[in-house]
C-alpha cells in the first residue's frame, strides 16, 4: 500500500495571508487563494477583479477547489496528530516510577505517595488502598486550599496581635512618660517644701544669732563704760596714795566716800543659741511638718483595669465617666465594656476601710470585687457574679444581692464608708457623716478581693478620700 503523499506547506499556503488555505478557490488563471482573502482584496480594489499575482482580469466568480481543501485539512490533521504524539512521548521525570520506569498513575493512600501499576502489584504496596493520581491531586489541592485559608487566617490574627503589641508598646511609653512627669511634679513639691523649710530655719537662726549678738554687744559696751569709770578711779586713787601726811588722810576720806562700784551681772541665762532646737531630731520634725502637704489615700485606682470610657485623675484617686472611648490596650485586667475600675492593691486578710466621696453623682456602684470576676463581659455587679456592692441608680439605693435588695435611706449620703473584715467575711457600708449603717454583707471570702468602683455620671466623679495621718515616736513604759 502506497504511503500518503504530502506537499510542502508553502505549496498549500495562500499568497495573500501566507497561511494554510481556508476555503480555497481557484481563478481561471489557475492561481488559488483563500476565499475570504481574495474577497477582501477585491473589496479594496473597487470594481477591479484582477488576480493578485498575475493581474489577469477575472470576470467569472472564483471556483472552490475541493482537492486543495482536502489536502489542507489533511495537513492540519497530520500536524495535530504529530503534536499529540510528541506530547505523549515526552513525560516529566517526576511522573515516571524510578523503580519500574512506568508512568505514576496511582496514589497509595496508606504510604501517601504516587506509584505505578507495577508498584501496586509489588509486595511493598500490595493490598494497599489506592486511587487514581488525578483524584489524589484534587484531594491534595483541596487540603492545600484549606491549609492556605488556615494560614491566611493565622497571618491575619498575627497581624492583629502585632498591631496590638505595637499599641501596647506605645501605651507603655505613654505610661512611663506620665509616671516620670508625675514623679518630677511630686518631688518638686518636696524639694520646694524642703527648700522653704530650710530657708525658714536658717532665717530663724540668723535672727536669733543677730538678737543675741546685739545683746552681748550691749553688755560689752556697758562693760567698757564701767572699765573707763573704774580706770579713772584707779588713777585718782594712785594719785592720792602718792600724797603724804594729813593731806593723804583728807584724800582717803574722799576715796572712801566714792568707793561704790556698780555691780556687774554675769552672762545672762539663755544668752547662747539653742542649738538643740535647730538640729535635734531635725529630720523627724521636718517630716512631722511635711504632713501639711502630704496626703495618703488608702486606695489607689488601678489605670490598667479602668474601662476605656473612664477618666482618672493624675493622682489616681478620682474617676468619672466620659462619652469618648479612649485608646487603651485590651489587656486581660481591663474592664470592657463595663465602665468599672479596681483599686490597685488587693486584700487577702485583715481589716480595711476607705471613704468614697460620691457627691451628687447620679449613678454609681461601690464595694469590692473578687479577683475571678469577668472583665470582658457586661454582667451585673451582684453577689452571684463575685461582687459585694451597694448601688445608687434611678434615685434609688440597692444592695447587690441576687435579686437586688432595695435600701431605704433617710438622706442621700455625700460619702460612703466601706469597712472590710476579711477573716469574718463581713463588708459593711456606713454614712460617715453620722455613722449611719447602710448595709452589711455576711459572705465567706476565700480569694483576693479588690476595691470596686462603677460610675455612670460624667458630671461628678467618685473620689477616694484621704485619711488623717500622724507621726509618733515609740514611747517605752
Amino acid at each position: 500500500m502506497a504511503g500518503r503523499l504530502s506537499l510542502p506547506e508553502i505549496d498549500l499556503s495562500c499568497p495573500i495571508c501566507c497561511e494554510i488555505f481556508r476555503d480555497p478557490v481557484v481563478l481561471k488563471c489557475s492561481h488559488s487563494f483563500c476565499a475570504p482573502c481574495l474577497q477582501n482584496y477585491w473589496t479594496h480594489r473597487g470594481r477591479r477583479r484582477d488576480c493578485p499575482l498575475c493581474r489577469t482580469q477575472s470576470l467569472d466568480d472564483p471556483v472552490p477547489s475541493l482537492t486543495l481543501k482536502n489536502l489542507c485539512e489533511s495537513l492540519i490533521q497530520d500536524s495535530e496528530a504529530a503534536e499529540n504524539a510528541a506530547g505523549e512521548l515526552y513525560c516529566d521525570p517526576g511522573e515516571i516510577c524510578p523503580a519500574h520506569g512506568e508512568k505514576l498513575k496511582l496514589f497509595c493512600l496508606l504510604d501517601k505517595q504516587p506509584i505505578c501499576v507495577v508498584c501496586h502489584t509489588s509486595k511493598k504496596h500490595k493490598q494497599h488502598d489506592c486511587c487514581p493520581v488525578s483524584e489524589a491531586i484534587v484531594d491534595a489541592r483541596e487540603k492545600m486550599r484549606s491549609a492556605l485559608s488556615s494560614l491566611q487566617e493565622k497571618r491575619d490574627t498575627f497581624n492583629k496581635l502585632k498591631k496590638s503589641y505595637e499599641d501596647t508598646v506605645e501605651h507603655i511609653q505613654f505610661q512611663a512618660q506620665f509616671v516620670e512627669r508625675r514623679t518630677h511634679e511630686e518631688f518638686q513639691k518636696l524639694h520646694s517644701f524642703l527648700q522653704d523649710e530650710e530657708d525658714a530655719r536658717i532665717e530663724e537662726l540668723r535672727q536669733e544669732e543677730e538678737q543675741k549678738r546685739r545683746r552681748m554687744r550691749e553688755k560689752i559696751e556697758e562693760m567698757e563704760r564701767h572699765i573707763t569709770t573704774v580706770s579713772a578711779s584707779i588713777g585718782d586713787l594712785e594719785e592720792d596714795m602718792a600724797s603724804e601726811g594729813i593731806s593723804m588722810l583728807h584724800k582717803c576720806k574722799r576715796t572712801w566716800a566714792s568707793d561704790d562700784c556698780p555691780t556687774v551681772d554675769p552672762i545672762p541665762q539663755g544668752a547662747l543659741i539653742d542649738v538643740g532646737k535647730y538640729v535635734g531630731s531635725l529630720l523627724f520634725h521636718v517630716w512631722e511638718k511635711m504632713l501639711t502637704i502630704v496626703k495618703y489615700t488608702p486606695v489607689t485606682l488601678d489605670p490598667n483595669t479602668a474601662a476605656p470610657w473612664l477618666v482618672l485623675s493624675d493622682d489616681l484617686t478620682s474617676v468619672f465617666d466620659s462619652d469618648k472611648k479612649q485608646k487603651q490596650p485590651n489587656n486581660p485586667e481591663r474592664f470592657d465594656p463595663d465602665t468599672a475600675v479596681l483599686g490597685r492593691e488587693g486584700f487577702t486578710s485583715g481589716k480595711h476601710t476607705w471613704d468614697v466621696n460620691v457627691g451628687n453623682n447620679t449613678a454609681w456602684v461601690v464595694g469590692i470585687a473578687k479577683e475571678s470576676v469577668q472583665k470582658k463581659e457586661k454582667v451585673s455587679s451582684v453577689l452571684n457574679n463575685g461582687y459585694l456592692c451597694v448601688y445608687f441608680y434611678h434615685k434609688m439605693y440597692f444592695a447587690g444581692t441576687s435579686p437586688l435588695t432595695r435600701l431605704s435611706l433617710k438622706e442621700n449620703p455625700q460619702r460612703i464608708r466601706v469597712l472590710l473584715d476579711y477573716e469574718k467575711g463581713r463588708l459593711s457600708f456606713y454614712n460617715p457623716k453620722d455613722n449611719t449603717h447602710i448595709y452589711t454583707f455576711k459572705h465567706s471570702i476565700t480569694e483576693r478581693v479588690f476595691p470596686y468602683f462603677w460610675v455612670g455620671c460624667p458630671q461628678c466623679p467618685l473620689t477616694v478620700e484621704p485619711v488623717e495621718m500622724s507621726v509618733k515616736a515609740v514611747e517605752y513604759s
